[in-house]
């Protein structure tokens, strides 16, 4: 595959675009700010591949940043989203959807006794953070530097070592962050000397660091979090709006073997359309409207498109979809390690199951991606984001990316000042 019939269109709409969007996008990351060049505007996808506007086919690694494990227009996702549409888009009412949906979840991750389902995973992991307030009465929380939690005030901080908060974005007030502590992630000490300053309602956390590359915890982590949260009294949150029904199941939590106190979702629940939840054990979530103080409401949670799409990606994940899932990222881990040895540039890979990054020298990554992207593989436009493996992705298909990136190392030398 190659790009051979250009991107006029793509530029046209684009140049469109930029009158209408700040950066001519509707999410920042869209906007290829670290890569450079202008964005394809995607027209249709199927199985493990995108087509632009342009016509232009390309191999998917950015899979909706995540959602799409089965590969885009999975024939029982698509026949179930058909079906819910045709008897409505939207009661905001009960739907059996939202029932079956639910039930699939609570099978899965024993941690989750009972949930709520909302329409992104920021408002899942805003609502899980006030639930932890609601439940412990204290207003300090701790997450890790690079965790990225959504776009709540509370969460979008991302201070000094140890320190208080400090907002990392216009608009969020000291005062929206004065409660939220950070510590490095795979730092236990750092951990317990806040815990140990400020008594604190939660420590949150993505299980596997996703948002800065894929940085897997380091032995006993998780196992220490859940221990020092336990002793001092706060919840241990693990946002696996990335890593639910991603690497295992069960999630991290299936994975590692450690037990949360609440969870956050997103992404594969959805089926790829927007969706979020929180849930954890029944006395906690017995604190959320109406059954208890902590109001929490939506008026398109638990859609029934969302939901039908959601338990017909689920009902596909068997344990056969996570070993094919593992064998394929293991393939393309080392294949791609053998092609950049090949040729003597130093890289980096880190992988947990379908989820993969390759780290490189700094500045190297713009021209690897642009020359992946002339090769026809999509990949995400930074060097700290996740690349996503589906089902749909064959060993051809993974084959075909190795021999790209051979090309691609070549053809993508480091910057001159960093030689």
């Amino acid at each position: 595959m190659s790009l051979v019939m250009g991107t006029t269109r793509s530029d046209e709409l684009m140049t469109r675009a930029h009158r209408l969007f700040p950066g001519g996008v509707n999410s920042p990351v869209r906007a290829f700010g670290a890569v450079g060049g202008t964005p394809r505007v995607i027209d249709r996808a199927a199985g493990a591949r995108l087509w632009d506007v342009d016509g232009n086919e390309l191999l998917d690694y950015v899979g909706s940043w995540g959602p799409m494990v089965l590969g885009h227009a999975h024939p029982a996702v698509v026949a179930a989203i058909t079906e819910a549409a045709g008897r409505g888009t939207s009661y905001g009412a009960p739907n059996p959807h939202e029932v079956e949906l639910g039930e699939l979840v609570v099978e899965a991750m024993p941690a989750i006794e009972r949930l709520r389902f909302v329409s992104s995973g920021t408002e899942a992991a805003m609502s899980a953070i006030r639930l932890a307030r609601a439940a412990t009465g204290r207003d300090a929380i701790i997450k890790m530097a690079g965790g990225y939690h959504g776009h709540a005030d509370a969460l979008l901080v991302e201070p000094g070592s140890g320190a208080i908060g400090m907002p990392a974005s216009a608009g969020v007030t000291a005062g929206a962050a004065r409660d939220t502590m950070v510590a490095p992630f795979n730092d236990l000490d750092a951990v317990e000397r806040l815990l140990g300053s400020k008594p604190a309602a939660a420590v949150i956390v993505e299980p596997v660091a996703a948002n800065v590359g894929v940085v897997r915890p380091a032995a006993g982590y998780l196992e220490g979090l859940r221990a020092l949260a336990t002793d001092h009294g706060a919840l241990l949150i693990f946002d696996e709006v990335i890593t639910g029904f991603r690497v295992a199941r069960g999630g991290a939590q299936e994975r590692y073997g450690v037990t949360p106190d609440l969870t956050v979702l997103g992404k594969i629940i959805g089926g790829g359309l927007p969706v979020g939840a929180y849930g954890g054990r029944a006395g906690f979530m017995a604190q959320v409207a109406p059954d208890g103080p902590m109001y929490q409401a939506g008026t398109l949670s638990g859609n029934p498109l969302a939901m039908a799409a959601g338990a017909a990606t689920l009902r596909q994940l068997t344990p056969a979809t996570y070993a094919r899932l593992e064998q394929s990222g293991a393939a393309l881990e080392s294949g791609l390690a053998e092609a950049a040895h090949a040729i003597g540039v130093d890289v980096r890979i880190s992988r947990v199951g379908s989820l993969l990054t390759i780290f490189m020298e700094a500045g190297r990554y713009p021209s690897f991606f642009h020359a992946m992207l002339d090769a026809g593989i999509m990949l995400p436009p930074s060097q700290h984001e996740a690349w996503f493996i589906s089902t749909a992705h064959t060993s051809d298909d993974l084959a075909l990316t190795v021999r790209a990136a051979r090309t691609a190392f070549t053809e993508s030398p480091a910057p001159a000042e960093d030689r």
